[in-house]
C-alpha cells in the first residue's frame, strides 16, 4: 500500500508592533523638537541682530566744492575695505529734499543757498558695527582730506549692541539648560527600554560573549530610535513653521533655507549622539551589576 503524504501549511508568523520602539521614538521626538526650537531661535536672533547692525549708518560729509572724480575716487576706496557692506553717494539736492520733508519747510527759500553737504551713506558689516571697531574706522575716514565730518548714532549703536547681548545671554542660558533636560529625558527613556531585556544582557555576558558583542544590537536599535525621532522632529517644526505663516505672513522672513538645514543637521546629530551615548552607558551599567542586583532595580 501507498503512504500518503499530509502537507500541513506553514502558518505566517504575524509581526509584533514594537510599541516600546514607538513609544522611546516619540518620547525622542518630542525632547528633538525642543532642541530644535531653541536652535531656530538662536539662530534666528543671530541673523536678526547682523540685521539691525547692518541697518546701522555712518554718514561721511564732504567737502564743499568737491570734484566728481574725487568723490567717486572715495567711494570706490570705501568700497574696497573689508568693513563696508554698501556705500552710497547723497548730493547736497537729495540732502535738501530729504530735510525739507522732514521739517516741512525749505531753508534755501530764506537762506538763499543750500546750507547742506554732500554725503556718502556708508553701511558698516554686521561685526565691525560695534563701539571697538568704529574707534579705529573713524579716524582713518576722518583723516582724508576730501572728509569734512562723520556722523553717526553712537548712543543708539551702544544701546543696540548691549540689548542684543542680553538676549543672546537668556538665550544661551535657555539653551543650556533644555540641552540637560534633553539628555536627562531621552536617558531615561533609554534605559527604559534596555531594563526590560538586563537578564538577556546578563545572559549573553555568562556565556562569555564579549561586551562590544552585547552591546552592538542595542546601541543600533537606539540609532534607529534616534533618526526616527528626528525625522518626526523635524516634520513637527517644518509643518509648525508653515502653520505659523498661514496665519502669520510676516514669518515667511524666518523661512530661510539655509537655517533650516542647520537647525535640522543639529536634530539628527543631537539625536543620534544623545542616544549612542545613552545606550552605551546603560548597557554598560547593567553589564556590570551582579545577578542579584538586577532584581533589585
Amino acid at each position: 500500500m501507498g503512504t500518503t503524504t499530509i502537507t500541513v501549511p506553514r502558518q505566517k508568523k504575524k509581526r509584533k508592533i514594537d510599541l516600546l520602539f514607538i513609544t522611546a521614538a516619540i518620547s525622542t521626538s518630542l525632547v528633538l523638537f525642543l532642541i530644535g526650537i531653541i536652535t531656530f531661535l538662536l539662530l534666528s536672533a543671530g541673523r536678526l541682530s547682523n540685521n539691525i547692525r547692518e541697518e546701522m549708518t555712518v554718514e561721511v560729509v564732504l567737502n564743499d566744492p568737491l570734484e566728481q572724480s574725487d568723490i567717486t575716487d572715495l567711494m570706490r576706496s570705501l568700497q574696497g575695505e573689508p568693513f563696508t557692506k554698501s556705500c552710497t553717494y547723497v548730493s547736497k539736492e537729495e540732502a535738501l529734499k530729504e530735510m525739507s520733508a522732514e521739517m516741512g519747510v525749505d531753508p534755501s527759500e530764506f537762506l538763499q543757498y543750500n546750507p547742506f553737504y554732500a554725503s556718502l551713506s556708508l553701511q558698516l558689516k554686521a561685526e565691525y558695527a560695534n563701539h571697538d571697531s568704529l574707534s579705529a574706522i573713524i579716524p582713518a575716514i576722518q583723516s582724508d582730506k576730501r572728509v569734512h565730518e562723520l556722523n553717526y548714532q553712537r548712543e543708539l549703536l551702544d544701546a543696540v549692541n548691549d540689548n542684543i547681548t542680553k538676549v543672546t545671554a537668556v538665550l544661551t542660558m535657555i539653551a543650556l539648560l533644555l540641552a540637560l533636560i534633553s539628555i536627562t529625558l531621552i536617558s531615561n527613556t533609554i534605559k527604559l527600554t534596555i531594563y526590560s531585556q538586563r537578564f538577556i544582557l546578563y545572559s549573553m555576558k555568562l556565556v562569555g560573549a564579549k561586551w562590544s558583542f552585547i552591546r552592538r544590537p542595542f546601541i543600533w536599535r537606539n540609532l534607529w530610535i534616534g533618526i526616527v525621532a528626528a525625522v518626526l522632529a523635524c516634520l513637527m517644526i517644518w509643518f509648525g513653521l508653515h502653520l505659523g505663516i498661514r496665519y502669520e505672513p510676516g514669518l515667511a522672513a524666518l523661512h530661510d533655507r539655509d537655517l533650516m538645514l542647520v537647525v535640522f543637521g543639529v536634530m539628527f546629530v543631537a539625536g543620534l549622539l544623545i542616544t549612542w551615548l545613552c545606550s552605551l552607558s546603560s548597557v554598560n551599567r547593567f553589564l556590570k551589576m551582579k545577578s542579584g542586583e538586577l532584581h533589585y532595580i
